[in-house]
This record gives C-alpha cells, sequence and structure tokens, in this order.
C-alpha cells in the first residue's frame, strides 16, 4: 500500500506552478462541499435515515481511507468534513434539496473550470485522469500543506 506520504509526493510533482497551487486552495474546497451536498439531496429510501446519510457514508469511507494513510490529515479531513456537513444540513433545510442540487453543481462546475485553467498554466494534466484516487489526495494535499503553515513538522 502506497503511503500518503508517496500520495502527496506524487500529486506534488504535477503541481509545481505557483498559479495552479493558488486556483487549487480557490477551487478544491468548493468541489469537495458541492460534492458532499449533492450526495446531501439524494433521497434516502429509509425512513430512519435522515436527509444527507448518502453524503454521511461516502465521507466516512474517505476518512477510512485518510486514516489508513495518515491520521494526523484523516482528522484533519474530519473536521473539515463536519463543517461542510454543517453547512449543507444549514442550506438543505433553508433551500431544499432541489435549490441545494443547483447550487452544488453550478459551484462544481466553476470550480472545475478554475481546475482546469490552473492545469493550462501548470502544463499538466490533472492527477485524477491517470488514476482516480487523485481525487482523494487533493483535500489531503492542502490538509498538508495548512498543517505545515501551522508548523507541524510531521504530517503523515
Amino acid at each position: 500500500m502506497r503511503t500518503m506520504q508517496d500520495w502527496l509526493d506524487s500529486y506534488s510533482g504535477d503541481h509545481q506552478n505557483p498559479t495552479n497551487q493558488m486556483f487549487h486552495w480557490f477551487c478544491v474546497p468548493p468541489i469537495l462541499w458541492s460534492v458532499i451536498a449533492l450526495l446531501w439531496a439524494i433521497p434516502v429510501p429509509i425512513g430512519q435515515l435522515r436527509p444527507g446519510s448518502w453524503a454521511v457514508l461516502v465521507m466516512v469511507l474517505a476518512f477510512y481511507w485518510y486514516w489508513r494513510r495518515s491520521h494526523q490529515l484523516a482528522l484533519g479531513l474530519l473536521v473539515v468534513f463536519a463543517l461542510f456537513g454543517l453547512l449543507t444540513n444549514f442550506l438543505y433545510y433553508r433551500l431544499g434539496a432541489a435549490q441545494l442540487c443547483y447550487l452544488a453543481i453550478g459551484v462544481f462546475v466553476v470550480a472545475w473550470i478554475g481546475q482546469f485553467i490552473g492545469h493550462k498554466y501548470e502544463g499538466r494534466k490533472p492527477s485524477f485522469l491517470t488514476d482516480l484516487s487523485y481525487l482523494l489526495v487533493g483535500p489531503a494535499w492542502l490538509m498538508a500543506k495548512l498543517f505545515r503553515k501551522l508548523g507541524f513538522k510531521q504530517i503523515t
């Protein structure tokens, strides 16, 4: 199994351009939120489950993927998942499922356009086009950078 540092090093190799990195700071979190929001709006067939159950299930699976590779990054991303979940729950009850979907789709499209613009500056294709696991690595890469800025020496 690849270590988290292996994933981060590989991802960093495709993200050297400062402009591309800036685009990632502004685009990856909204993409993550929009995926959570879209999953939140999927109807839940069982009456005992609440709206958002699909999103929570996916967040738990993603957390498990992160946890197996880096406890510190997993805990940092768990905080992000919780904050995005609270925001999405608020918006779900404020806007309704349909409007939440429209908002999430708009955010998703605009943020991905930003990602592709960033990669145009980079001169390299996005990492996830070679391995879909990189869709999980992007948020971890930003969290690792944030932890380093906060003074954490060892992040994996």
